[in-house]
């Protein structure tokens, strides 16, 4: 009786782990489905693709760091530099630091968390390129070609010397790691942000080249990937990859991050304008360049003239990096023929509203003015040079347009 009443008790725990099996599995099940589902959204050919892209060394130190923004209708990007040395107070660290401390102290996950802050937009995707794996997959690709503006002969603390040839070369593995170490006193910053764009851009610009060869073969897109970390199964990573190939990438959109240098504990950090609120309004911007319905904004680069009609010493020199940063071209910065000018204007000389009202949005501008040009007139020469002049009245702060009383 007793030995009955086991067997049932053994074949109802028996049912009950069978239902908790079940009951897991299908737990599971939805978790990678929902996954799955929320992962092809974000890789859906209409929407916006970001990924951060981190080449890191052998220490764990980050090389260069950027931020992928790319429209797969356009088949426009934008590449946001972020300098190692962006200051701020970092809650992943709990304290004021550089921005790649976090990547080293914290790992990829927090380092993501900290450039989605930064930017001010979502960054679901990230690829890691370790320096050594990323000269084999250079190797791989059969170098990456990149424009060197003048020859490279320079020796590094360690006695290691730095030899590149200048003009458009194609760079094998080793060449392009010694062409993102390489160090010479009179390089600025800004010369060494523009060498690591050159570098993903130079990635991308082969993936699109020889995306032929690269995704029909299968075990060569398999050795190639190996090489990159990425938070994606390998389907998935097949599909950005192919995706973000098809980029054309002679027209990036270059950005970067720029401000003000502070030395906090004996450290030189760079500390982002108006608290990092411009950096994230000129990551908007261009995203909205990108995905502009009438692909006109993604069409080129814009160029503007910038007027000082106020006493204010240094205005449109300012706002012409403001301009600069936000991926204009700005072709001078000088006074505008008075210095009473009561409020801000923005004169488009190609009759292009849609533009115009982005150049204005941007400093909170709306008094635009549409001027016919007379391109054959030689006494115009300047003005076709340009496609919109600001000038600055009394009413901008340095940053915006202020709202007139009036309104």
């Amino acid at each position: 009786m007793r030995s009955h009443k086991l067997r049932d008790e053994q074949k109802g725990t028996f049912f009950l782990l069978i239902i908790l099996f079940i009951i897991i599995a299908v737990s599971v099940f939805m978790i990678i489905a929902l996954r799955t589902d929320a992962i092809g959204e974000k890789l859906a050919g209409d929407q916006v693709i970001r990924v951060l892209n981190v080449m890191d060394d052998k220490e764990g130190n980050v090389v260069f760091a950027n931020v992928l923004i790319y429209y797969p209708v356009s088949k426009k990007a934008a590449s946001v530099n972020i300098p190692g040395n962006t200051g701020a107070i970092y809650q992943s660290l709990g304290r004021v630091d550089r921005i790649d401390v976090v990547y080293k102290e914290k790992g990829i996950e927090a380092f993501r968390k900290e450039v989605e802050k930064l930017l001010g937009c979502n960054i679901p995707f990230y690829m890691i390129y370790n320096m050594e794996k990323f000269v084999y997959l250079t190797d791989l690709l059969n170098g990456l070609r990149i424009f060197i503006p003048s020859p490279v002969d320079t020796v590094s603390e360690n006695g290691e010397r730095w030899l590149l040839p200048s003009g458009a070369v194609n760079l094998d593995g080793d060449k392009i790691s010694a062409y993102l170490s390489y160090h010479i006193e009179d390089e600025t910053a800004a010369d060494v942000q523009d060498r690591y764009q050159n570098v993903i851009t130079a990635f991308y610009s082969t993936l699109h080249d020889k995306r032929g060869i690269i995704f029909s073969r299968k075990k060569f897109f398999n050795k190639i990937s190996s090489l990159i970390k990425v938070n994606l199964d390998k389907d998935d990573v097949y599909r950005m990859l192919n995706m973000i190939s098809e980029m054309d990438a002679e027209t990036i959109i270059r950005q970067t991050i720029t401000g003000g240098i502070r030395v906090v504990d004996a450290k030189r950090l760079l500390f982002p304008l108006n608290n990092g609120d411009f950096i994230k309004e000129a990551v908007k911007q261009s995203t909205n360049m990108l995905i502009s319905t009438s692909g006109t904004y993604a069409s080129r680069v814009y160029v503007l003239e910038i007027k000082n009609g106020t006493t204010v010493q240094g205005l449109a020199h300012n706002t012409s990096i403001l301009f600069q940063n936000a991926s204009y071209d700005v072709l001078s910065a000088v006074n505008a023929d008075s210095n009473d000018y009561e409020k801000t204007v923005i004169i488009d000389h190609i009759g292009n509203k849609e533009i115009a009202g982005m150049v204005g949005e941007f400093i909170h501008c709306t008094n635009i003015v549409e001027e016919e040009v007379d391109l054959s007139g030689p006494e115009n020469d300047t003005a076709a040079d340009v496609d919109f002049t600001i000038i600055l009245g009394k009413d901008f702060d340095g940053r915006y347009v202020r709202a007139s009383r009036n309104n």
